[in-house]
């Protein structure tokens, strides 16, 4: 352990879209998010800075915020975010948010088992990858002590 100062958390998620107004009606229509905040980005004042919020609040680490940046196209790789994941509560409200992103045009996989937890992947309307996971089983479930094992997720497969 270091002697590095606490953090309270993830706080909020920044990402890059090419249309707010899209991205607006992706959070408000099909996730149900709150936009809680419009501003300019604070570093490049011509740009739109969005802030939405799986509640009407906007409490820290609930938030996600898009900058709009027309005609950009980024590449997943290093220095890039390769997905992130929102928490449902159970098995249920997995299959639930299932059916609602289907019923909304949104391509969505299968449920998957992924030990820890099992989830389903969708993309925004610029190909942003987006998880919903499940709160259990937890990472407990094949070690004592979580994070002191390297395990193999496909030993004997």
């Amino acid at each position: 352990m270091t002697d590095a100062p606490p953090t309270t958390g993830l706080h909020h998620v920044t990402n890059i879209c090419t249309d707010m107004e899209e991205t607006v009606e992706f959070y408000e229509d099909v996730l149900d998010w709150h936009t809680v905040k419009r501003t300019r980005n604070y570093d490049d004042p011509g740009t739109l800075h969005y802030y939405f919020s799986s509640t009407p609040e906007g409490e820290p680490g609930t938030n996600v915020t898009y900058f709009e940046y027309p005609g950009s196209q980024g590449r997943p790789g290093p220095g890039a975010s390769h997905h992130f994941a929102f928490g449902v509560e159970d098995d249920e409200t997995l299959e639930e948010w299932r059916e609602h992103l289907m019923d909304h045009g949104v391509r969505v996989s299968r449920v998957k088992d992924r030990t820890y937890f099992r989830s389903i992947y969708f993309s925004d309307p610029d190909g942003l990858v987006f998880e919903f996971a499940t709160a259990g089983p937890g990472f407990g479930v094949d070690e004592e002590d979580p994070g002191t094992e390297e395990i193999d997720p496909f030993e004997g497969e």
